[in-house]
């Protein structure tokens, strides 16, 4: 950078100088980039620079003096050079100070409200570090603008850092690399010192709200005395900050909040955010509340809720979700709800819908799917326009509190820096602080559109839960919390004090509030009482799996739909492979070549764009497919430009989305999840890359997709496509673990296919939206067979029929000469039928089970009975014994065979993975299960039909 020694300093041109650097004061865009990097350096008390920082008549007096002392033929004197130089070095002096309390402050700040660790020791902060003394205080020195002044002394800079970065609030703004936004950020702490000027009358607000929180819990505490309520007590102001979210962000246009969070202080935002009857909370804790029929609920911690609110500008919908004790899995859930919400209102500017996510300090530094969660935030695909993110900062995780057991950094809202999102520690107990921050955080994500983190350090008055000791482990700790004053007894001293209210007017608020309580009125703020607004679920409730359907579709209009869908706009360069695809798709809709995968699918989507139902696809290269077979994205050579024909069906149609995900599995799932909950007129698919990497999603699968209508009656229709099948590619792409979704499968709760055409996919598809049965569906995709010629369908199959859950055999083969039955489903009937026809074998019939959940028992039953002379009935499939279909699909079985016939099982031998790595012995095993399941046993060959309740191998 350029020192004093510059020529641009020593040439005399005073005035060009003192007019500039007040030019880059005023507006730094305005000036040369060189002179710019200058400034900046000094701004910003870089080391690289002797000089580092000056003020404008430091600059213009020692620029002047020199320019006199030339006039006048003279030399610049020692003294006087040496006198500025010792100013420049003091005023860059001060300016790093002032970057050191931006930067550091936090280290300092007063957020402890139990003073559990000292304060850290921070020698940037102090004046000596930097050679200022005390002969310097009452200097006056630029400050580069700070709190909206140029100049002030060095000991009212001082006093102004404190005041904004080491008392109850702590900031951490500086990784954010935006200009624009750090300015916002720096400007409205520093100008309010971060010191809120509230009226009176908001005051006494903010203590009826800590009065509520805190009278709730101590309400349960003594009536449901040993009974688990995770309390809110140390953090009362938790319920503060959410009413001055939902107020403030009703007035500037909110219409819906979207709330996630775990189980801490769950039932005071229950009753004293979001309104639930308190008579209604209790009949839970006298264990009378009543489900519906055929639900088996959740513990009362875990509910969630929807109610709304009055505001200044107008009602404000609220929605609790419901969380499983998997803590910050609710992350993606309630962002994926948010952007479901925002799309049905044509929310393009993201700011009628928001979601709050409330966390705790342990989880969110130690679980993955926070990470996950952040690094959705600001894509093209899953954006909400910003996540208000508060932590609920107890110190302690379960047992564990010291900060080198439970994460590695030095805050545990360290991750959120990942998105460079601005990040404030405040100090629980202190009242006003909260609301302030809340205030900021709101206006930022309105202003902005980004995330925020709201630290609120505070306490856990009571244990993990409230039959926890936690003194046992935290003896030091808790030691402190026993003598420490309630939030809002500090508070209400406070206004008592300072004459805002009298002692008996905060008592009676108290007598007030319990009175309420007692009488099981409404408690929260601006709730709006009267009737629920009707269920839209209501009339997906009493759907059968059993319903039918059609499903099919005109030929006319698959050829016009096809036709549109395979042609590009004009000058549009496909690739020449893609562009092979696409020719060939334009035969199929003519019907010169039989209907690939690729093609049933997309007309299918096309279809119900046609019925009124919105689309939505997300995974790893979804847009493309995987297996290259999909090209619902088109991609232009020449200028890089997309094209989604799926959006330009027909004018006016419903929204179609197809979304390359980020390499998420659980966020992303968990995010699907939420928007298709909050939305029963979208097909909502999410698409594993392989069928495998649905493992990294499996707590999605287990808390939400398999229970959440058993725990919460919660329907979504929300559907899986995950590869699946053994081609020899290795255990980690090969099985989509159908044996897990099958163990999942009880009540009703989904659907598992394994279609084997692609008519059957397009029938599917449309199935899953055209009726009004909404329940998740699993799908085992193809791979390999996406080529496989055999495979293919007709325009006919489309244009026919529907569905089948069991697909009869398709050879013209004797009834009676049959002996035995195989009974499989997907991939492994093709090498079933190719086989069977090479060796002309004509006495055993292959049937395919497309739906493998909800058990489709009277349909194959009905088939079973075709071939009345087959004593063995055999289960073949691809995957090992101990995996696929095999250990939970036998007893159904049984219940459609006939007495005197034997259950046999054709099929790898169990394994611990799902698949070899060695292509030749992968075909081996292959072909030995296929040969396995076409040859007959001794005894059926002798027409021997003893039946056998063991199944048996072949």
């Amino acid at each position: 950078m350029f020192g004093l020694e510059s020529q641009h300093i020593y040439g005399g041109s005073a005035e060009f100088l003192d007019e500039l650097y007040k030019q880059y004061l005023n507006d730094p865009a305005t000036v040369d980039e060189k002179w710019r990097g200058y400034f900046d350096t000094l701004q910003t008390g870089g080391a690289d620079s002797p000089s580092q920082e000056l003020s404008a008549d430091e600059i213009q007096r020692f620029c002047r003096e020199q320019s006199r002392i030339r006039a006048a033929g003279g030399l610049v004197q020692p003294q006087i050079a040496s006198q500025s130089l010792e100013m420049f070095r003091k005023q860059s002096a001060v300016l790093r100070l002032i970057n050191a309390y931006r930067l550091l402050g936090h280290l300092r700040a007063a957020v402890d409200p139990i003073k559990l660790r000292g304060m850290p020791e921070v020698p940037d902060l102090d004046p000596t570090f930097h050679g200022l003394t005390e002969s310097d205080m009452d200097i006056t020195f630029s400050t580069g603008n700070l709190g909206g002044k140029s100049e002030m002394t060095l000991r009212e800079i001082i006093e102004m850092l404190k005041e904004t970065y080491t008392e109850s609030i702590g900031c951490e703004f500086v990784h954010v690399s935006d200009v624009e936004e750090k300015r916002w950020l720096q400007s409205r702490l520093e100008s309010t010192r971060t010191n809120p000027n509230f009226s009176n009358e908001y005051k006494i607000q903010l203590l009826e709200r800590l009065t509520a929180a805190e009278g709730l819990e101590q309400y349960l505490h003594t009536r449901y005395s040993g009974q688990k309520r995770f309390s809110l007590e140390g953090a009362e102001t938790l319920i503060t900050a959410l009413d001055e979210i939902i107020q403030r962000g009703g007035e500037q246009g909110l219409e819906e909040v979207v709330i996630g969070m775990a189980h801490r202080g769950r039932l005071d935002v229950l009753v004293n955010v979001l309104g639930k009857s308190p008579k209604e909370l209790f009949e839970e804790f006298e264990g009378k509340h009543e489900w519906k029929r055929g639900v088996t609920g959740d513990v009362k911690y875990h509910s969630g809720y929807s109610a709304d609110v009055q505001t200044k500008g107008g009602p404000v919908h609220l929605a609790l979700g419901f969380n499983p004790s998997h803590l910050e899995i609710i992350n993606p859930v309630t962002v994926g709800s948010v952007r479901s919400r925002q799309d049905r209102r044509g929310d393009k500017d993201r700011r009628k819908v928001m979601a709050i996510l409330i966390h705790g300090d342990a989880a969110f530094a130690g679980q993955g799917v926070v990470y996950e969660t952040l690094n959705l935030s600001e894509t093209r695909g899953y954006g909400t326009g910003g996540t208000i993110h508060i932590v609920v900062n107890n110190r302690i995780g379960f047992t564990t509190s010291h900060p080198k057991d439970v994460r590695s950094s030095m805050y545990c809202t360290d991750v959120g820096k990942v998105v460079q999102a601005p990040i404030f520690h405040v100090n629980g107990d202190d009242t006003e602080a909260v609301a302030f921050i809340m205030q900021m955080a709101l206006n930022w994500r309105m202003t902005f559109k980004r995330d925020v983190v709201v630290d609120i350090v505070c306490y856990r008055r009571h244990g993990h839960n409230e039959a926890d000791e936690p003194a046992a482990t935290q003896p030091m700790m808790y030691k402190k919390i026993r003598v420490q004053k309630t939030t809002r007894t500090l508070f209400a001293e406070q206004l008592v004090a300072d004459g805002t209210i009298t002692k008996e007017q905060s008592e009676a608020m108290v007598a007030n509030y319990r009175g309420k309580l007692e009488a099981g009125q409404q408690v929260a703020l601006g709730a709006l009482p009267g009737k629920k607004k009707r269920n839209e679920w209501n009339k997906y409730a009493e759907a059968k799996w059993t319903d039918q359907v059609e499903t099919s579709m005109p030929v006319q209009e698959i050829r016009r739909i096809g036709t549109l869908l395979a042609t590009p706009p004009e000058n549009f360069q496909l690739h020449e492979r893609v562009m092979k695809i696409m020719d060939d798709r334009l035969k199929m809709a003519a019907g010169a070549l039989p209907v690939d995968w690729g093609f049933a699918e997309i007309i299918a989507y096309a279809g119900l764009l046609k019925e009124g139902f919105n689309v939505r696809i997300s995974g790893q290269d979804s847009g493309r497919g995987t297996f290259f077979h999909r090209h619902a994205v088109m991609h232009n050579m020449r200028t890089g430009d997309e094209y989604t024909p799926l959006q330009h069906v027909f004018e006016g149609q419903p929204q179609f989305d197809v979304i390359d995900s980020v390499l998420s599995e659980e966020a992303v799932l968990g995010f699907e999840f939420g928007y298709n909950a909050a939305d029963p007129k979208s097909l909502v698919i999410w698409e594993a890359q392989f069928g495998d990497f649905v493992n990294g999603a499996q707590v999605v699968i287990d808390q939400f997709i398999s229970s959440a209508e058993q725990k919460w009656n919660l329907l979504t229709p929300l559907t899986l496509f995950l590869p699946h099948g053994w081609e020899g590619q290795g255990p980690e792409h090969t099985s989509a673990r159908l044996e897990r979704f099958l163990q999942l499968c009880a009540q009703d709760n989904m659907q598992v296919c394994y279609p084997t055409t692609p008519a059957q996919m397009f029938h599917l598809i449309r199935r899953q939206m055209m009726r009004n049965y909404r329940k998740p569906l699993i799908v085992m995709t193809p791979k390999s067979p996406l080529r496989r010629k055999i495979t293919f369908s007709s325009l006919e199959d489309l244009s026919l029929g529907s569905f089948r859950n069991v697909i009869r055999e398709m050879d013209r083969l004797k009834p009676d000469a049959v002996k035995r039955i195989v009974i499989c489903s997907g991939k492994v009937y093709w090498d079933l039928l190719e086989t069977r026809r090479e060796k002309n074998i004509n006495n055993v019939a292959i049937l395919r089970l497309e739906q493998i959940y909800p058990f489709p028992q009277e349909e194959l039953i009905a088939q079973i009975q075709q071939y009345p002379n087959a004593p063995e009935i055999c289960w073949c499939q691809e995957e090992p014994q101990n995996q696929g279909a095999w250990y939970t699909i036998q007893s159904a079985l049984r219940t459609c065979m006939s007495p005197g016939q034997n259950l046999l099982y054709a099929g790898r031998p169990a394994a611990a993975a799902p698949a070899g790595g060695d292509y030749h012995k992968h075909l081996e095993r292959q072909k030995k299960l296929v040969d396995d399941a076409l040859t007959l046993r001794a005894a059926a060959r002798q027409d021997v039909t003893a039946a056998s309740q063991r199944p048996q191998l072949v």
